[in-house]
């Protein structure tokens, strides 16, 4: 959309798959000013302003112009706005509601010795070799477990779901268009599934996990019927994906600053910490997306409504305003919060559960891989969008 403001700043061609956002023209743009032009709209480029749009209640929800935006309709793009990161008001609110105990810091704890023997497990798989590709012999295969595992899904059928998962995942990076026809595949594939899932409970009835608390919220009125298998589809799109990126992210960060691996092997106590320290490097989630609902003026530029505005996580993570000259990584430092989980009322729903288990990923893979260095060459998705690695090999050192 267009701004009204006449203001001469930098333009980030953010829907290039071959930009970066870690290059120097957007950190030769936020020296100059908090916010760029993109092909999309604006981007907030500076921790203050991301931190205060965030709780800004003249934005709503702008992921749902996503599709739009990439020239995507058809199918994907109907679900795409029923999906509860797109809904707003009290639709927002009921799914929500239903979701919440599934997702709450009580539930997600109990799991935590799990998540902990699942990382043994696969590590132990690949530990006798000293090396392994990391996308696939740890991220992926963990990511997709922890999701089987809360929704109780059994680990026979996790490959099908991360090969899905992961071409769902390119929905939301910048190279939606061309990947079109794989994500629609992968979606009716995905919806298949939960559609079995429904249909076996439904033969055989399972008390107390999270799919029986949303078949419950479906008989007591509080899902419908196409609620309920969205509501599962997408919590496999959204919970895979993201914690397989930031996974491999954070490897590949660990392997550059090898003195904080060390350091969390140490201390285990900081795994937490480390989570946040790697969001706030380098987040796999590089923007989040709002919309003005109406005209308005803020930090001296008018926004009219209807302007896409992305809040650049990926960018504000090393601004020296907030974080200091030269800010390295030390997942010792205290530092101020980081926005990858976004905020306000679409605040990542699933966040305890990505802290936790990821913690506990890091955990172990510091207890047991000791010099763990890159053993060549590294695919990755674009820097803009979703990013991470699709291919990280690397080799290690049994510890201990």
């Amino acid at each position: 959309m267009p701004l009204t403001s006449a203001d001469d700043v930098a333009y980030l061609d953010i829907a290039d798959p071959s930009f970066s956002l870690r290059s120097e023209a957007v950190l030769a743009a936020r020296r100059d000013e908090w916010y760029a032009r993109t092909p999309y709209g604006i981007a907030a480029l500076r921790y203050d302003e991301v931190g205060l749009l965030l709780k800004d209640r003249r934005l709503g929800q702008g992921s749902r112009r996503w599709p739009e935006h990439n020239g995507v309709t058809g199918d994907f793009n109907d679900w795409w706005h029923r999906t509860l990161i797109n809904l707003v008001g009290e639709d927002h609110m009921r799914q929500r509601r239903v979701l919440n105990p599934a997702f709450s810091p009580r539930v997600i704890d109990a799991m935590a010795p799990a998540f902990s023997d699942l990382a043994n497990t696969l590590v132990d798989q690949f530990i006798h070799r000293g090396s392994c590709e990391f996308v696939t012999d740890f991220s992926q295969p963990f990511a997709t477990r922890v999701i089987c595992k809360l929704v109780g899904v059994g680990d026979d059928r996790w490959e099908r779901l991360a090969e899905w998962t992961a071409t769902m995942g390119l929905a939301l990076g910048v190279t939606i268009k061309q990947d079109q026809k794989r994500i629609e595949e992968s979606l009716e594939r995905l919806t298949e599934f939960a559609d079995e899932v429904i249909a076996e409970r439904r033969r055989s009835p399972v008390a107390g996990d999270t799919v029986a608390h949303l078949m419950t919220a479906q008989e007591s009125g509080n899902l419908s019927e196409l609620e309920l298998r969205e509501v599962i589809v997408n919590m496999f799109f959204g919970g895979v994906e993201t914690t397989r990126n930031q996974l491999a992210i954070a490897m590949d960060l660990f392997i550059q600053h090898p003195e904080q691996w060390e350091l969390l092997a140490a201390r285990p106590e900081l795994a937490g910490a480390a989570v946040e320290e790697v969001m706030r490097a380098r987040p796999t989630t590089t923007w989040v997306t709002r919309e003005a609902l109406e005209d308005f003026t803020f930090q001296g530029l008018e926004i009219t409504q209807g302007t896409t505005v992305h809040l650049l996580t990926s960018v504000i993570g090393s601004d020296p305003q907030a974080y200091g000259e030269e800010v390295t990584f030390d997942i010792s430092a205290d530092r101020p919060r980081q926005f990858g989980f976004g905020g306000g009322a679409h605040h990542c729903l699933g966040h305890f559960l990505a802290r936790r288990d990821m913690s506990e990923a890091l955990t172990v893979l510091s207890q047991r891989l000791a010099f763990p260095r890159h053993a060549g060459p590294s695919e990755w998705l674009p820097d803009s969008g979703n990013t991470g690695p699709t291919s990280l090999p690397i080799s290690f050192e049994a510890r201990g």
